[in-house]
């Protein structure tokens, strides 16, 4: 099998911040590659720097045998964890965004659907180009990415946690084009934290640490996800019980028959102090849409949300503060972060006017709370003054963590929490999860990971269809019975 990547020595700083040393990476022709390792080892910065985003202090780069160039490094695409699709816009328009075909200044319409709606008929899969992207389901926004790039003649496609915000079955439709662009000559580099697909889908894998190489090698049916994680780590991850039953308090939040016409139906739900409940299902669950509207940025039907036992209503986010609810949405980029601001000012949002006098700032207080929750979180950051892209994806992530604890709640509803977070910092999270609530803080975790549901979880509410179908004690919480229940099965 002949290489169409081959990167040798390859070191890149950032003023002082050396953030590659040395680094080899060699990609076969027509195969999947697993780049993993921690938050801020340098995946991004190395494939940047493949990409030609970045320039490479020192080193060689090859594509398909030659010296890289501009042109060869078009030939490579790099789908980031937040996809760059305009909702607005259909299939098509997407996938000829900038590259338009037109005559005498008249866009050719007819001739770019045909021309779409064969290529994704070509590749095998069931989507009307026509179709707006807003409507899309997560998974066929990630094909779309993947069919706009192979429009473009990508002979490498680059995908930097492209599962985090799918469920099993979206996942599977992923992989099932992965595996027939694989098939068609085509190399995947795949970027995640999700070591048991790593396991599943790719062919090789290389782990950085720390800016190094650390380790590489063909995936083995032997090559175990624990061995994986304790060489991204550098250590053995401890393999103990994150999971304590404490006592619980009286109900904090309550939802009674809460329903929104084709979202949630009669929805009953309850909190205790101290408590963390897990929600979860599959494609279409109604978990997130459910959320939203108890924390006010959409409204339901009919039903009630009760904080303390008491009736309320949240309308704005001032309600939500009032009440003691923190809320981490599921779509960091486009209602998480604040790509204009910087670190600081994107994790102290909520709480600039406690931190205010006489409408200035105090910026004393503003530091000590950051670097708090910087340290208490484990964030890597060089300087919390830059701007919040400057971050990877995990601990960005981390930064709305930290936003949603600076304020103190006594409710944090966090929607797919661990989203691009690494094996290490996944235990710190949990770890972290588990100590707040030993204090009386509750937690609503909506997720799709069974693992992270029996790490945590005192009980799980499984949806399907935006209705509640089971109720499940920790110690009953397994997938067997999760995924019977989430696709319409009932328990024994």
């Amino acid at each position: 099998m002949t290489d169409v990547v081959k990167m040798r020595q390859i070191e890149k700083a950032f003023g002082a911040n050396v953030v590659l040393k040395k680094v080899d990476f060699t990609l076969a022709t027509g195969s999947i590659h697993a780049l993993l390792g921690e938050n801020g080892t340098g995946k991004t910065t190395l494939m940047n720097i493949l990409t030609g985003v970045y320039t490479k202090d020192h080193g060689d780069i090859e594509i398909n045998g030659a010296p890289a160039t501009p042109a060869s490094q078009q030939q490579i695409a790099f789908i980031h964890q937040e996809l760059s699709l305009v909702n607005d816009l259909s299939v098509y328009e997407n996938l000829y965004l900038g590259h338009e075909l037109k005559h005498y200044g008249l866009l050719r319409r007819r001739e770019m659907i045909e021309t779409a709606q064969a290529f994704v008929d070509q590749i095998g899969i069931k989507l009307d180009v026509t179709t707006m992207v807003g409507d899309l389901n997560p998974s066929y926004k990630q094909i779309t990415e993947i069919v706009r790039a192979l429009m473009r003649d990508a002979k490498v496609i680059i995908m930097d946690e492209p599962t985090t915000s799918l469920t099993d079955v979206e996942i599977n439709d992923v992989f099932k084009m992965m595996r027939t662009l694989r098939d068609q000559g085509v190399s995947l580099i795949f970027i995640s934290h999700k070591l048991n697909e790593v396991l599943e889908i790719c062919d090789t894998y290389t782990i950085m640490r720390d800016g190094v190489v650390v380790s590489s090698g063909p995936v083995t049916p032997e090559l175990t996800e624990v061995q994986l994680s304790n060489q991204m780590v550098g250590k053995e991850l401890a393999n103990s019980e994150i999971y304590q039953p404490r006592p619980l308090g009286k109900p904090v939040l309550t939802l009674k028959g809460l329903t929104k016409t084709r979202e949630f139906q009669n929805v009953d739900l309850v909190v205790h102090a101290g408590e963390i409940i897990g929600v979860t299902g599959l494609l279409g669950d109604g978990r997130s849409e459910l959320f939203s509207a108890v924390v006010g940025a959409t409204a339901f039907d009919a039903g009630q949300v009760l904080v303390n036992e008491r009736p309320v209503r949240i309308r704005t986010t001032a309600d939500i503060k009032r009440y003691g609810i923190a809320y981490l949405p599921k779509n960091r980029k486009e209602n998480g972060i604040v790509p204009d601001l910087n670190i600081e000012e994107n994790m102290a949002l909520p709480i600039l006017g406690r931190l205010s006098r006489g409408g200035l700032i105090q910026r004393g207080q503003l530091t000590a709370t950051v670097q708090r929750y910087v340290k208490q979180i484990n964030i890597k950051v060089a300087d919390v003054k830059d701007v919040i892209g400057s971050l990877s994806g995990g601990n960005q992530q981390k930064v709305l963590l930290a936003k949603a604890l600076c304020t103190n709640p006594k409710v944090v509803i966090l929607d797919n929490p661990t989203q691009g977070v690494d094996v290490g910092a996944k235990a710190e999270i949990y770890h972290q999860i588990m100590d707040l609530a030993k204090t009386g803080i509750s937690f609503v975790i909506l997720t799709s990971e069974i693992g992270e549901i029996q790490q945590l979880c005192d009980r799980v509410y499984v949806m399907t269809h935006g209705e509640i179908r089971a109720e499940l004690p920790h110690d009953a919480i397994n997938e067997r019975d999760i995924m019977l229940v989430a696709t319409g099965g009932q328990l024994d």
